[in-house]
């Protein structure tokens, strides 16, 4: 069998535009953050060098910033655990569901529809009872009153409120990226474990999580990324409030940026999102590599 060699300028010259994409959408725009980042501008006027003025006031004098910080991780902690309960919908459909095709398309649904759309449609469940809020009504009706809540005005209840949405609609798609992992599990695995006596959760717990663990590497990261970038969400449903309770780091950068006209603050914000993305990809990425080392020992 005879293999085609191509010079590496052909492969560089296919590589090129992708890289020249790359650094115009994604390297310039994180270099000029950096930069106007050391500025107090208000983006109209001129900029004024301020060094590393805008960090300091950030980590020790914002008092909004830890808060937005603590709530961008809870986020994400949430959308990691919502992984071990999408991970057990997939076995469960793979293995005693079937045309579990159609199951898997049906919770996918949410995912295509507009942020907008979802925010809109939960605002209106999430409304006081006095507004005709669905869910409020619900409990009232079942003897649950008690439990009623401003569920988006009361600062105690509004960020669980938003993390449960964002749940609930990308459910699906953590749901179809593992299914798609546990269908690709050979059969004959399964079928050699029950011979020796691991069938259930046994074999679940020896087979099916180590086969399954870099598509769990995929939905961990891609949630927690996704859950620190989170901005379109908390725009439509609370814009940061009530009192900055939902806040997160992309809202406050959108905020101090295009509200507040502080775009020297707003970039120092943007540098540290970025930064907190990449360490925890980084470790991330440590942590499942040992995972499937041991996987494939």
């Amino acid at each position: 069998m005879s293999v085609m060699k191509v010079p590496k300028r052909t492969i560089a010259l296919y590589v090129l535009p992708c890289l020249a994409l790359f650094l115009a959408v994604v390297i310039v725009p994180v270099i000029v953050s950096v930069y106007y980042s050391m500025m107090k501008w208000n983006g109209i006027g001129g900029a004024k060098w301020v060094g590393l003025h805008n960090y300091t006031m950030i980590l020790t004098k914002d008092r909004v910033f830890w808060p937005a910080m603590a709530n961008s991780w809870k986020f994400a902690l949430f959308s990691v655990a919502e992984i071990v309960f999408a991970l057990w919908v997939a076995v469960v459909l793979s293995r005693y569901v079937r045309r579990s095709n159609f199951l898997v398309s049906a919770y996918f649904v949410p995912v295509i529809l507009s942020v907008v759309i979802v925010g809109q449609l939960w605002k209106n469940i999430y409304n006081p009872l006095s507004f005709g809020g669905l869910l409020n009504s619900v409990l009232k009706q079942v003897g649950l009153g008690n439990w009623t809540h401003g569920w988006l005005s009361e600062p105690d209840t509004a960020m669980y409120a938003l993390i449960f949405i964002a749940i609930w609609q990308y459910l699906g798609y953590n749901i179809l990226i593992l299914f798609t992992g546990v269908q690709n599990i050979p059969s004959d695995i399964y079928e050699a474990a029950r011979i020796d006596g691991a069938e259930g959760l046994k074999a679940d717990w020896y087979i099916t999580l180590p086969l399954a663990v870099p598509v769990i590497k995929i939905c961990v990261v891609l949630a927690v990324i996704g859950s620190l970038n989170a901005l379109d969400m908390v725009m439509v449903v609370t814009g940061g409030g009530p009192g900055h309770a939902t806040e997160v780091i992309s809202s406050y950068m959108y905020n101090k940026t295009f509200l507040s006209m502080q775009y020297g603050y707003g970039s120092a914000l943007s540098v540290i999102l970025v930064a907190q993305c990449l360490i925890a990809t980084l470790v991330l990425n440590l942590m499942f590599r040992r995972s499937e080392k041991n996987a494939l020992s």
